[in-house]
This record gives structure tokens, sequence and C-alpha cells, in this order.
């Protein structure tokens, strides 16, 4: 197949099928190599735990994920970046001579810096297991690893359709606004 044949075929192709998704399934999504499963972490607590805490935590966390064949962790920032806008703000300041707007350019750094502050803590993380195509793995045995998650001391749930749709979104766009996202394009539009 040649150059301007794989361009027309890419064309012509879904954003699932370019992604190499086959299908989205109850906890994740199913791909030409098996299925991915997601499970949301958050931490819990940290702020008030000791040092140690959190390492004991952490070691608790790294010694089940050593034991488990295919797992990944992703990593997320699920709260806006303002640093290029404090990157133009803070250009602006270095060229601005004029007191008063100088004076607005470092508010308006320091309410972001502020913003940022508060909300240091939307970092999410997801473990992506992997399930091979000849795996007899069952739902109970996703409930199983769930537990196992939650026993380290971190808040675990499986992920949802919706779940899949924002990491993706965040993943691939940085888009960490929207709230709920539609199967098809403008299927929002028809309901209401």
């Amino acid at each position: 197949m040649n150059r301007k044949q794989k361009k027309e075929l890419r064309q012509h192709q879904s954003t699932r099928q370019l992604m190499g998704i086959d299908q989205l399934t109850d906890h994740g999504l199913k791909t030409a190599k098996g299925e991915l499963v997601f499970y949301l972490i958050s931490p819990d607590n940290l702020s008030v735990l000791s040092a140690e805490g959190v390492r004991g935590r952490v070691r608790a966390l790294t010694d089940l994920l050593r034991g488990l064949d295919a797992v990944e962790l992703l990593a997320l920032d699920s709260r806006e970046s303002f640093q290029s806008n404090k990157l133009y703000y803070q250009e602006r300041l270095e060229k601005e001579t004029i007191p008063a707007i100088r004076d607005m350019l470092r508010k308006n750094m320091e309410h972001l810096d502020k913003i940022q502050s508060t909300t240091a803590s939307a970092r999410e993380f997801a473990l992506v297991h992997r399930i091979g195509l000849k795996s007899s793995e069952d739902h109970s045995s996703l409930k199983q690893l769930e537990k196992r998650i939650r026993d380290c001391g971190f808040h675990v749930r499986l992920a949802e359709e919706q779940d899949i749709k924002r990491l993706l979104a965040v993943y691939y766009q940085q888009d960490v606004t929207t709230e709920h996202f539609d199967s098809f394009d403008g299927e929002g539009s028809m309901n209401g």
C-alpha cells in the first residue's frame, strides 16, 4: 500500500480505530492484543501522614505491583495547567512600564499560583491491568485485585465508561474540563 492509499485509509477510520481501540468495555477497553482494565487509585490523607507512613503505603503498593505480570501505572494531572498563562504574565511583566498594569500582572500570577496550590492534590492515578486474549480472568479476579489495592491504604475503584473516556481525553488532548463525553458526535444535541 503506497503513502496516498494509507492516508486515504486513515481519513476514513474512526477515532477509536486510529487509537487502536476495538471497543469500550465495562471497566476498560479492548484492543487487538487484549483488554485493558483500569482501576482509579487515589491516595488518602497523605497530607496528615508522616513521611514514614507515606513510604509504607507506597512500599505496600510497589510490592503488590511487582507481583503482578501485566500492570502499568498511569499518572495524570487531572487539573488544568496554568504554566503557559504564567509565562505570558511573566513576559508581559518584564516589558510593562506602567506601574498599575505591572501590579495587576503580579496579582494575576499570584492568583494562578493560589489556584494551583489549592488543587495540587488533584493528581489522578490509574492502574492499567492488561488481560491477554487467551486469559481466563473473570470479574471476581478483578474485584480481588481491587481489594488488594485497597488493603495497601488507597482508595480504588474499577473505572466506568465515562472514566475511560475522561482518561483518554486527558491523555490525548489534555482535556480536564469536560464532564460528560458522548459516544458519537452530536449525540448530546439529539437528547436535548
